[in-house]
């Protein structure tokens, strides 16, 4: 198919329909709005269903009714929204029910301002609502990727029979940039599993609620051991330039990018850098980060926040390699002149010393 110029919120759509998705419930929010808004006008063109709830709230119950009858289905919103969304988010999980939840972050806490940041990754990557419970998560960082990831955590939800979440910053949501698009997939057939209001499913029971305290910690241990074979087996990135690294710039979304130019140019400058970049922060490359410690004698994290993607880093690597930290907040986005001055500042010391 031929590329189309395409915002990164609107390829999300279009790949969730692409995949075969027919059901969007949501509430519109900056920086996520157009997604609701592309919702509106493409669904029922397929013959979907489009809703706007009167709040994130309902629209995270709506999303769990429709993925319960086994229709790809999906909603959309931002951190002040994603967060009214976490106890919805908490039972789709415990229920089992694959689903799909656009994040497209901005400043925070509280209204914050609707800049980009990613500052919900530790609300979306380590399970923001109650209870014993892991979200797939995968963080593009192109407006291409932006549909194909998309389609791909469909496929994930309905593999693991969980949520899966797109969690991406503003700045990839409201960028422009050429994407193909795939050919379209047919839905699914309704699963074997799934409440459809007919004689054959009407035995078919969606819920959460275990009252027998042995019955519980059995499903929460299904749900655990699930979660272990994900670890295992849908772990992604992407690295950049790290054989002879001896410095492992870590980022995703926007800042990835921005470390490509970091490594590029502090090559030419003969600092060996690399990158990695996590695809998946759930289930996140732990051991191809400690893989690299054979060459690598540092790591310097770079995010929009103050400091949640590099408590996964550290705890991948246990001690082997000193974990430094770089962040700006706010809707503000480290330029590569920053990053290098931070490298700078600390590989010339004896021993790394990071702030």
């Amino acid at each position: 198919m031929s590329k189309q110029i395409t915002k990164g919120n609107e390829a999300i759509v279009k790949g969730a329909i692409l995949a075969g998705c027919r059901a969007f419930y949501g509430y519109p929010i900056t920086p996520a709005s157009e997604i609701t808004e592309a919702a509106a006008l493409y669904m029922p063109q397929v013959g979907g269903v489009f809703l706007q709830a009167e709040s994130e709230v309902a629209a995270v119950n709506m999303l769990y009714g429709g993925a319960s009858t086994g229709v790809r289905a999906m909603s959309a919103s931002s951190g002040p929204g994603i967060s009214l969304m976490q106890e919805g988010i908490s039972y789709i999980a415990g229920a089992e029910l694959p689903c799909v939840i656009a994040d497209i972050m901005r400043g925070g806490p509280g209204l914050g301002n609707i800049a980009p940041e990613q500052g919900d990754y530790h609300q979306v990557v380590k399970g923001g609502g109650h209870g014993c419970y892991r979200t797939l998560v995968l963080a593009p960082n192109s407006v291409q990727e932006m549909a194909d990831l998309t389609i791909q955590a469909f496929d994930l939800a309905d593999r693991y029979r969980n949520p899966v979440f797109v969690l991406a910053d503003g700045y990839i949501g409201q960028m422009m940039e050429p994407v193909e698009f795939p050919p379209p997939q047919p839905p699914p057939a309704r699963p074997a599993w799934a409440v459809a209001g007919s004689a054959g499913s009407r035995r078919n029971l969606v819920t959460s609620i275990y009252l027998e305290p042995d019955k519980l910690e059995a499903h929460v241990l299904k749900l655990e051991a699930k979660y272990k074979r994900a670890e295992r087996e849908a772990v992604q990135y992407e690295d950049w330039r790290t054989s002879d690294a001896e410095t492992i710039l870590v980022g995703y979304g926007i800042v990835s990018r921005v470390l490509k130019q970091v490594v590029e140019q502090g090559r030419a400058q003969g600092l060996k850098l690399g990158l990695l970049r996590p695809i998946t922060l759930y289930p996140f490359p732990v051991e191809r980060i400690r893989r690299l410690t054979r060459t690598a004698a540092r790591f310097l994290v770079v995010e929009l926040s103050t400091g949640q993607l590099v408590e996964d880093v550290r705890l991948a690597l246990e001690g082997r390699a000193p974990v430094g930290f770089y962040g700006r907040v706010g809707g503000n986005v480290p330029t590569a002149e920053e990053v290098l001055e931070k490298i700078y500042a600390t590989v010339g010391r004896q021993e790394p010393a990071y702030v």
